[in-house]
């Protein structure tokens, strides 16, 4: 008997795909709107270096949400994965005056 692979499971890696990609873009850019405010403002580090600083290390935390999307044991979770993190560093944008 042939066994192939069902539609669940090629929607379930199709869904990781996609919040992997943009899951962890949304994640990074926040991150990286996130860190560059708190350089600039609480280090007194100058914007651009913040920026740039801030831009180099959004690379780490795509890799992670990428990393993070197909270590989950569905692609349920691992949407609830990006999706808080990502709402954390909304309200931290926002509440840094990024708005």
């Amino acid at each position: 008997m042939k066994q192939g692979i069902t539609v669940a499971y090629r929607a379930g890696i199709a869904s990781r795909a996609i919040a992997a990609i943009l899951g962890g873009y949304g994640v990074a850019a926040l991150a990286t709107g996130c860190l560059s405010l708190v350089l600039a403002q609480w280090v007194g580090m100058a914007r651009a270096e913040a920026v740039v600083t801030a831009t180099l290390l959004s690379f780490l935390w795509f890799a992670l949400a990428v990393i993070w999307v197909f270590a989950a044991d569905s692609a349920l979770r691992a949407w609830i994965g990006l999706a808080i993190p990502a709402a954390v560093l909304a309200l931290g944008w926002f509440a840094l005056g990024g708005a």
